[in-house]
């Protein structure tokens, strides 16, 4: 009976067991006391692994802390300072090889044609897309078309950024204006509609994201100009995996807001993860750019296609732009409490 008792209590009172034990033999105590002891270490386990599982749990749904962005914000940080120290490097002409703006003095003219016409597609990228945003943010009904949250709206929206792309990219180019360019402008327009919500955050900010992604698009440029001229077209793989985790996470912020610990962890890898990705990608598509521009052949069944070459960078621009947005607005951490 007694050790019945014991077996299926996991805390006794001393008082009671050191009186219930002067009843039986010595032999028997030394057997209750190892059963008893058995019994306190198997329900303790049990309650601290119940109880370390619950405050996992708890922990990753709590309200996220005051360094919930701090390892992205160290990130860019390093990448910022890894960015300018390979500026100065390469700038001073350290590194090993010939550099694209050393190549540039040996170009013919149709390859300065071609990197001439691919950013001034570029530049017409950047002129559509504001202009679209500024007329739809002017119009209450297409305002309201673009900004809604259901479902349905977000899959059309990524359905058609998705699919006018293609479309644009598809087109065979021919110098002029044709079907390739009127594809290319109402690609720019959609993506300068999509991103009208943001004008609410203000002129200001938007202002002060403009600058900071013309120095760093500027700067990443005149990296990927003055550095070997393949130094970063290795780094296509890696970045391939990068944008798959990063857009893993920004399906994931959807049902996980930043209001949590866990939430505000996924949303910063897909903010401050993105910016660095992104910043990645300008590199690997600035000296892709000028390859295929050397490489084309001169006298290829179709000729060199600048507007391809100029979504590509221009896609990067515009998500770094939208990152500095989302930080500058708060989104990342840096709102003053």
């Amino acid at each position: 009976m007694l050790s019945t008792l014991v077996c299926r209590r996991a805390f006794v009172p001393s008082s009671f067991l050191k009186a219930t034990l002067q009843t039986i033999p010595k032999r028997q105590q030394q057997q209750v006391l190892r059963q008893y002891g058995r019994d306190v270490k198997g329900s303790g386990t049990g309650w601290t692994t119940r109880t370390e599982r619950t405050t996992l749990r708890e922990r990753a749904m709590a309200p996220p802390g005051p360094n919930a962005y701090a390892i992205g914000k160290g990130a860019v940080a390093g990448g910022a300072a890894l960015g300018l120290g390979a500026l100065c490097f390469y700038g001073l002409g350290l590194g090993s090889g010939t550099s694209t703006l050393e190549n540039s003095h040996l170009w013919p003219e149709f390859v300065k044609q071609r990197i001439q016409d691919t950013y001034l597609y570029f530049g017409g990228s950047l002129a559509i897309s504001a202009a679209s945003a500024m007329a739809v943010f002017r119009s209450p009904r297409l305002l309201s078309l673009v900004s809604r949250n259901g479902w349905m709206s977000i899959l059309g929206t990524f359905a058609l950024m998705i699919g006018s792309g293609m479309v644009a990219q598809s087109i065979p180019y021919s110098p002029g204006l044709g079907a390739k360019q009127l594809a290319w402008a109402t690609h720019s327009a959609i993506l300068g509609a999509v991103i009208a919500p943001m004008c609410f955050v203000g002129g200001a900010i938007l202002t002060r994201a403009a600058w900071y992604t013309a120095g760093v698009v500027g700067g990443l440029s005149t990296v990927a100009v003055c550095a070997p001229s393949d130094k970063f077209l290795y780094m296509g793989g890696p970045l391939a995996i990068g944008l798959g985790v990063v857009f893993a996470s920004s399906l994931a912020s959807m049902w996980l807001p930043p209001t949590t610990a866990l939430g505000a962890g996924i949303a910063s890898l897909s903010l401050y993860g993105g910016l660095l990705l992104f910043s990645g990608f300008l590199l690997y598509d600035t000296q892709k750019i000028v390859k295929r521009a050397e490489m084309y052949p001169l006298y290829a069944p179709r000729p060199f296609d600048p507007v391809n070459s100029a979504i590509s960078i221009y896609m990067d621009t515009l998500n770094i732009f939208i990152r500095i947005v989302t930080i500058l607005a708060g989104g990342g951490g840096s709102r003053r409490k």
